[in-house]
């Protein structure tokens, strides 16, 4: 039986099947015979045909996955996912994030490792017993069938009843706000309409995972914010547990119960979306996310400040290791660095003069402002210090720091050319040897 759908977004009843061909817009893919001990199986379907329970838990345990004998798309890869939670998986392409999603789904035989949903090992659990949903971002619909239609497909093949289906269909179609538009054809609607539909259709067959494969990327950027807002409302409401892959950070921020930042196959830091970017534990974490700036600094009150641009600044916890003293390198976000409006003088060097060696901040000249709406970006470089006195963090020759303020915070009168000090705030940073 060929059935052109996403396969895990409409699973099918194949008590008699041995392998399931699905299609997509994303090209054609296979379900193989899985030729595994019966009763082993037998006890992971009777746990996942288990409909009274949404929501169940993730584990992907030491998951290993190459490709061509040499490629480690998932080195070690360790995932838990708490029932009803939403884990956002975010990286730069290759890392290893959509590997991880369509193994969970079945989609990839893993080479090593275990996944188990409810406590029970799934890893051999064909894709289409899994009991699990995926919206990819190509939204794979019938053009043929209404949007009603589209959602009742999955309750339609699992012999759900007439009534039943339109039942559930419609409730679903009410809950991506959608329902004034049942009898359209997909093909009728827009991208971000037929995206709800795909939705509502993972959705109409309660399943205990839902997936999520950068399911906004073929969206404009005024429907992504919208629909993501609209996904994060569905999930809370259904308390689905749900994974969600993505490269946008921006969308990762605002959705993830927890995002796990992924590097080179594996989790480099996992944590709620504030933790992640206010207190980042690896470089590679501090950079990826969000802006920084690399300032030198020196190490103070035994690792648990640095002196940073004359300015005594808290460093994230067991971040650095070292002696007082020592010279460290710390990566401060733009929004902690306060900015302010010096006088009119024709040169940094001609106010380093005036000023005392030792006062906090650094002098610099602004040589570009982005408005932003509700936020300034002010971009100034740094002129090393012309007074032939330097202090042990001084900031290097011609190095440009990145500001971010409020709009409503800006100094007045701030333009390309003015002198400002730049002085850290209190705020904890990263530090790195």
């Amino acid at each position: 039986m060929t059935v052109k759908d996403s396969g895990v977004n409409s699973p099918m009843d194949t008590k008699t099947q041995t392998e399931t061909s699905f299609s997509s817009n994303r090209g054609a893919f296979a379900v193989p015979e899985h030729r595994h001990e019966a009763a082993t199986i037998r006890e992971a379907l009777s746990v996942l045909n288990d409909s009274n329970s949404t929501g169940g838990g993730v584990q992907l345990r030491n998951v290993c996955k190459t490709f061509g004998g040499k490629a480690k798309a998932l080195d070690g890869f360790n995932l838990d996912i708490k029932p009803g939670e939403m884990v956002v998986l975010l990286g730069r392409s290759g890392c290893g994030k959509t590997t991880a999603l369509r193994a969970l789904a079945g989609l990839e035989d893993i080479d090593s490792g275990q996944i188990l949903v409810g406590g029970h090992d799934v890893t051999s659990v064909p894709v289409n017993k899994r009991d699990m949903a995926m919206v990819f971002q190509a939204y794979s619909l019938f053009p043929h069938m209404t949007a009603l239609q589209n959602v009742e497909f999955g309750l339609e093949i699992r012999g759900i009843s007439k009534k039943e289906r339109r039942s559930k269909a419609g409730e679903m179609l009410e809950l991506v706000g959608l329902s004034d538009q049942s009898n359209k054809y997909t093909s009728q609607m827009s991208g971000g309409q037929q995206q709800r539909v795909a939705l509502a259709r993972s959705l109409a067959i309660s399943p205990r995972v839902l997936l999520l494969d950068e399911p906004l990327s073929a969206l404009d950027a005024k429907v992504r914010v919208s629909l993501r807002e609209e996904i994060r409302r569905i999930q809370l409401e259904t308390g689905t547990t749900t994974l969600f892959v993505t490269h946008d950070q921006e969308e990762a921020l605002a959705v993830a119960d927890r995002i796990g930042v992924m590097n080179d196959g594996r989790i480099e830091q996992i944590d709620a979306p504030r933790n992640l970017y206010q207190r980042p534990k690896t470089e590679f974490v501090a950079t990826f996310i969000g802006l920084t700036n690399r300032l030198p600094g020196i190490l103070q009150a035994n690792a648990g400040e640095a002196l940073v641009l004359g300015q005594r600044v808290p460093l994230v916890p067991g971040s650095v290791s070292g002696s007082d003293g020592d010279s460290v390198t710390v990566l401060a976000r733009p929004e902690t660095l306060g900015v302010s409006l010096m006088q009119e003088v024709e040169s940094v060097g001609q106010l380093q003069g005036k000023r005392d060696d030792s006062s906090a901040g650094a002098l610099a000249t602004v040589v570009a402002i982005h408005f932003l709406g509700a936020i300034v970006r002010v971009e100034a470089r740094m002129q090393g210090n012309e007074s032939g006195r330097r202090r042990p963090d001084d900031v290097g020759q011609d190095q440009t720091i990145t500001i971010q303020v409020p709009s409503g915070d800006l100094p007045r009168g701030l333009a390309r050319g003015s002198i400002v000090s730049i002085v850290p705030k209190a705020i904890p940073a990263l530090a790195v040897a």
